[in-house]
């Protein structure tokens, strides 16, 4: 069973509650936009103002952005045009209503970023512990990524069972059930939508290229490697995920 990260938060505790946890920052972005084009600041048909110059006027990161324009395409309020920007197909009427609520789990690059931080310690213990056994599992999981680097449902499947062979190779279950929950909680509406976008033959051609170097490190027994090559790894897939549409 998946451990769960995020214990719910009654709503007792909602003002206490640090901000990431009660209301995603995307989320909120998202519902002010959607006021701003029902109020007609932004008109039908109209182009949006860039990522950068939206993250400037409302305070947020330029993926909190990315992740909010995400939310209001799955919505059809906003059409992606790639190369040319992002554009206004519908005016809601009640932009009071978010219809953003059953979005609860943390936000792509939220889950890439503790993904980046947690997998890559777990890759440098992995690198010690690992047995003859272990390597053997992880070279099936990365020779069936690179058997199926056409389709993607299966490279998926072989993606994530190559981390959790490493996960499983440091031989500490709550490792294991972290990196298992982290992947199960990448399977939301917004996570699916921007993978639609960015998730290319290239991009799984690179991430393969990145697991035969973590592969190598583990092999060799070099921790410090295999953190390195682990973070790479993820940091590359957060900088595909967040090149500018335009």
């Amino acid at each position: 069973m998946a451990l769960q990260l995020i214990q719910p938060v009654s709503p007792d505790d909602a003002s206490t509650a640090p901000r990431a946890l009660s209301d995603r920052s995307y989320q909120r972005l998202a519902t002010q936009l959607l006021a701003l084009i029902a109020q007609g600041e932004f008109k039908l048909g109209e182009r949006l103002p860039s990522e950068r110059a939206l993250a400037e006027r409302f305070d947020v990161s330029r993926t909190s952005v990315r992740e909010a324009m995400i939310a209001l395409e799955l919505q059809g309020v906003v059409e992606v045009r790639g190369g040319s920007g992002i554009y206004v197909t519908q005016v809601r009427g009640n932009a009071a209503a978010s219809p953003f609520v059953s979005e609860t789990g943390p936000g792509p690059f939220e889950l890439l970023r503790a993904r980046c931080l947690i997998e890559s310690e777990i890759a440098s213990v992995a690198a010690e512990t690992r047995k003859d056994g272990d390597l053997d599992r992880i070279f099936t999981a990365l020779s069936d990524m690179r058997e199926h680097i056409d389709n993607k449902e299966e490279n998926e499947a072989a993606d994530q069972l190559f981390h959790l062979r490493i996960a499983e190779s440091t031989g500490n279950s709550v490792l294991l059930q972290m990196v298992s929950a982290m992947w199960a909680q990448a399977k939301g509406p917004v996570w699916t939508k921007i993978e639609h976008h960015f998730h290319t033959p290239e991009l799984r051609l690179a991430s393969h290229a990145d697991h035969q170097r973590i592969f190598k490190a583990l092999l060799a027994r070099d921790p410090i490697a295999a953190r390195a090559a682990m973070r790479a790894h993820l940091e590359r897939v957060i900088s595909e995920f967040a090149q500018a549409w335009r």
